[in-house]
């Protein structure tokens, strides 16, 4: 490979060696304009890790309020109580949107919402307890470490106490939601009532430890800096080092219709690649990288299988968060999408459950 900037020679010597990659050298990847040569060492990385598979999941997702205390800048999704259109699923409700689909093969229950002050702690043990009842050989996947904070000084549990009571309820895993961007400077501009990156990074090592994986994410694409992105890799890899809790990265495009930031313009194809690519190459433990479709179309997530993702997530039944900022991605794909997605990418479509084992 002839790189048309020749500073990526050196990120080449280090991808070819295994050798891990610096503050500087993600810096470049994100610097450079040469958008193939960086696309070919993440391709690299992933042939080495996956060869031509790229995943998938049978997956639906149970947004199960959008009423929200936190009301962060960049959210098109959550509203006050008083607000048209709010609302928050009983028992009742959830058992209904579980039932509806219940021929089908959901093997992954996607579930979190916003922070509802109506929803007292039984309520998320009741919730856990009535999709284990109804769906028992799905994984749940639910509660990003922001709800986990909000349900431990709800309750007056410790953090451990509430994952623990989590777990016995029937919580198997968690998505890495709720970090944002990990920079104290970014949270006090977009969403100051959440917790601060140390916090949900203690709270993530808090889930590892008790024996849940997880995954992580980034939202890209507002008011962060490359610094900013790059020191949120280190930041991450650091954790898994410790851990090995990780199962995927998954790099989240902002979309900004109907927030309060929406004079924001979209991230672009160049900019989504280059996050796939940064991901596969600085997040050197994380095994998996998903090119999330909803957020960056489909036909995007193809090609993103050759900048270093080799997972799409999901069939996403009934995503609601995204939808609601303007995302013009289909709002649910059959498992024959899903599949001819992949094939025409080149690649072989492999189904897995939420922690890669294949099925």
């Amino acid at each position: 490979m002839k790189f048309k900037d020749q500073r990526l020679e050196s990120l080449y010597d280090k991808v070819d060696k295994g050798t891990r990659l610096s503050m500087e050298d993600g810096l470049l990847l994100f610097a450079t304009n040469d958008l193939h040569g960086v696309g070919f060492l993440a391709d690299t990385v992933r042939q080495r890790l996956h060869g031509r598979k790229a995943y998938y999941v049978y997956n639906q997702h149970l947004n199960y309020t959008n009423i929200c205390k936190n009301r962060c800048l960049f959210c098109a999704y959550a509203v006050d109580k008083e607000d048209a259109g709010a609302y928050s699923w009983n028992m009742d409700d959830i058992e209904k949107r579980l039932l509806e689909r219940i021929n089908e093969p959901v093997n992954e229950l996607h579930i979190v919402g916003g922070l509802n002050p109506d929803n007292d702690f039984f309520y998320f043990t009741d919730m856990l307890k009535k999709v284990k009842e109804i769906r028992p050989g799905a994984k749940v996947k639910a509660f990003t470490c922001v709800e986990i904070d909000y349900l431990s000084r709800l309750s007056g549990l410790s953090v451990a106490d509430t994952i623990a009571r989590l777990r016995d309820a029937g919580l198997d895993m968690m998505p890495g939601g709720g970090a944002e961007v990990l920079s104290d400077r970014v949270r006090r501009s977009l969403f100051p009532k959440k917790m601060g990156a140390r916090r949900w990074l203690s709270i993530m090592e808090e889930v590892h430890r008790a024996g849940i994986k997880s995954n992580a994410t980034m939202l890209y694409g507002h008011i962060e800096t490359m610094e900013e992105r790059v020191a949120h890799f280190m930041a991450l890899r650091e954790l898994q080092d410790r851990t090995g809790g990780f199962c995927a990265f998954i790099p989240l495009a902002f979309h900004s219709k109907n927030t309060r930031l929406s004079h924001i313009p979209p991230t672009n194809a160049v900019d989504d690649l280059k996050m796939v690519a940064a991901s596969r190459l600085m997040l050197d433990n994380f095994h998996h990288i998903k090119a999330y479709w909803v957020m960056i179309g489909e036909g995007l997530a193809q090609t993103a299988l050759c900048y270093g993702a080799d997972d799409l997530d999901g069939t996403i039944i009934e995503e609601r968060i995204t939808h609601t900022a303007g995302a013009t991605s289909a709002k649910g794909l059959t498992i024959g999408e899903m599949e001819e997605m992949i094939k025409g990418a080149g690649f072989t479509p492999v189904e897995r459950d939420s922690f890669y084992n294949i099925l």
